[in-house]
């Protein structure tokens, strides 16, 4: 069988999470392959609403069994108190399996990262602070601590993690004037839940391609969107690692030909927690209005709470999005929430140094940007009890298909609200 990917087209927060809960029935695995817990998918289903942020969204569909692939920054303690809350609130206990390649994120990641955004002050990144740099250079400077490292020897993973400390703690002291880290405490936070850990590590890379072998289907799961992949968007107020569909290969551990169907994820109109230009963004009380209905929730960050940044859909960035995650399809969702409006604007190009310009911008160059918008008709109606395209009003209608033909992918599911049943499908 074949792998199905579902990505972000634009700047994370675009609705995966739901989409991945959807199609997770028809997959026998589902896999998280790269980022950690710093950012998350909001799923609203028959158990409730839950954030998930390393648990793949397959949790809860009973047979699936749920990836945490090696391309994962895996905080354990995150894990197991995600895992614990799951089952705190009745969900049945899912198959989870964790790459025994996958990294771990260990409080010194974390400090690091939280230190390092309060001395950037106003010039930060907008991390999380959830430890996700530090860890990725760690794995680059080959210091990082593998999830088999517990399995082995204990003296050799307190060697190893007193050797990444070394240059660690010359930072906390001498930059950040902060008290160094004991390495044996973190050793032992480690040995503390290893018991817990052991049952559900395993190799799966293995587990994949024997999946794929009996003619099982695999859905991966990106976390953030395009524009936050630290090669293709909007550096450097980007990720640390790749959010682009390709990247599954690696961080999931398929083959890459076995990548079939790429469905790339766009709201009705964009948002983004975090740093960096936003060319369609909105301010004052229309920010706040959209912020307010937005989603079940409305416009908040799944991870930090945080307000997200709101504005007009920007056909230039969600084209370049789908066309960088090699999209095969798109999932528009969030397209209820627009139906307050008379008149809809949505972004078709930029204007630079007086020049308009189609084409998405490196991040330097898109902070001088302004965006050249069109308006089309609003449908001023609650949208969220419709199940069939053709039975949306026709000015919702149009608003998809300008979409489709704009960003040059075939649209075929639209959510107009949270929950499983609020979606339309398009063949």
């Amino acid at each position: 069988m074949s792998v199905t990917a579902v990505v972000g087209a634009n700047w994370g927060d675009e609705g995966k999470g739901k989409i991945t809960d959807l199609l997770a029935e028809q997959y026998r695995c589902v896999v998280r392959y790269q980022g950690g817990s710093n950012a998350g998918h909001t799923i609203i289903n028959a158990f409730g609403r839950f954030a998930l942020h390393l648990l793949p969204s397959g949790v809860f569909t009973p047979g699936t069994t749920n990836v945490i692939g090696p391309g994962v920054a895996f905080n354990p303690e995150d894990f197991l108190c995600e895992y614990d809350n799951l089952l705190a609130r009745g969900i049945s206990e899912p198959d989870i399996r964790i790459s025994d390649r996958a990294q771990l994120v260990l409080p010194y990641h974390i400090q690091l990262d939280t230190c390092e955004e309060a001395r950037l002050g106003a010039q930060s990144f907008g991390s999380t602070r959830s430890g996700i740099a530090p860890f990725y250079a760690d794995k680059a400077l080959k210091i990082g601590i593998p999830i088999s490292a517990l399995l082995g020897d204990e003296a050799q993973l307190r060697q190893r993690i007193q050797a990444a400390l070394i240059t660690k703690n010359t930072l906390l002291q001498q930059l950040y004037q902060a008290e160094p880290i004991d390495a044996n405490q973190i050793a032992d936070r480690l040995l503390a839940v290893k018991s817990r850990l052991t049952p559900f590590i395993a190799n799966t890379t293995v587990l994949l391609h024997q999946t794929l072998a009996a003619g099982g289907s695999i859905l991966v799961e990106g976390q953030l969107g395009a524009l936050r992949d630290p090669d293709h968007g909007i550096f450097p107020y980007v990720t640390s690692s790749s959010t682009l569909a390709g990247y599954a290969s690696i961080g999931a551990g398929v083959p890459p030909h076995a990548i079939k169907r790429i469905i790339a994820v766009t709201k009705a109109y964009s948002s983004c927690v975090g740093a960096g230009p936003f060319v369609t963004e909105l301010a004052g009380e229309a920010a706040e209005q959209l912020r307010r209905l937005g989603g079940d929730a409305g416009e908040y960050g799944v991870k930090t709470g945080r307000p997200r940044r709101v504005g007009w859909f920007d056909a230039v960035a969600t084209r370049y999005g789908c066309m960088v995650q090699g999209a095969s399809e798109a999932a528009l969702t969030n397209l209820d929430v627009l139906g307050y409006l008379d008149e809809i604007p949505v972004c078709t190009g930029y204007l630079v140094n007086g020049q308009v310009t189609n084409e998405f911008l490196p991040a330097d160059q898109l902070a001088l940007a302004a965006p050249v918008f069109m308006a089309l008709p609003g449908w001023r109606c609650d949208i969220s009890h419709i199940r069939s395209f053709d039975q949306l009003p026709s000015q919702a209608q149009e608003y998809v298909q300008w979409i489709e033909q704009a960003i040059g992918v075939p649209i075929r599911m639209i959510s107009v609200g949270p929950s499983r049943e609020q979606t339309i499908y398009r063949s």
